[in-house]
């Protein structure tokens, strides 16, 4: 079953065969995720990431009127260096060109259809793992430097004081 620190992970999945999208959304239900959202209109995916603010995307590159190419393109500059936002290709374009191209564009993983909803769920856990793992060293490093800007300041508080007292003590 699912660990519970996942079951709310925002899941946005995109696909432009509404059967693939039930498929998947009621695999994720089964699997205890209940924070998913999908569409098959490839054209709101980037209003849908702003709004909803996924902690993975599933993604179909072959779509019409814009390709999942040209999603993770469109995403690229949207996701800050410091966030990990994994996005999991789900495709039926099994060439290595694809993956190849998807991995650049920044999947962070890609599966061929017919895929195993197995193994999906376990490349899903995998990446959101991966993504709680990037944020905790995202905090932590935001507490250091915190605790070092704090430290700094005392330092040279004491700084500042050693120089005052000794500037008292020679006058």
């Amino acid at each position: 079953m699912l660990d519970e620190s996942f079951k709310n992970a925002a899941i946005l999945v995109v696909d432009d065969q509404e059967a693939n999208i039930d498929i998947l959304v009621g695999f994720l239900e089964t699997q205890g995720y209940n924070n998913i959202k999908s569409t098959v209109h490839p054209r709101t995916v980037i209003a849908l990431v702003k709004s909803f603010d996924p902690d993975i995307i599933l993604l179909d590159l072959l779509m019409p009127h814009l390709s999942g190419y040209e999603i993770l393109a469109q995403l690229k500059p949207m996701i800050p260096a410091n966030n990990y936002l994994p996005i999991l290709v789900l495709t039926a374009d099994i060439t290595l060109e694809a993956k190849q191209r998807a991995l650049a564009l920044g999947a962070k993983d890609f599966l061929a259809k017919p895929y195993d909803l197995h193994e999906v769920g376990l490349h899903i856990k995998n990446l959101l793992f991966t993504r709680y793992l990037t944020q905790q060293l995202e905090n932590q490093k935001i507490i250091l430097e915190e605790k070092v800007r704090e430290r700094t300041a005392e330092l040279e508080q004491k700084i500042t004081e050693l120089t005052a007292g000794q500037d008292v003590a020679e006058g």
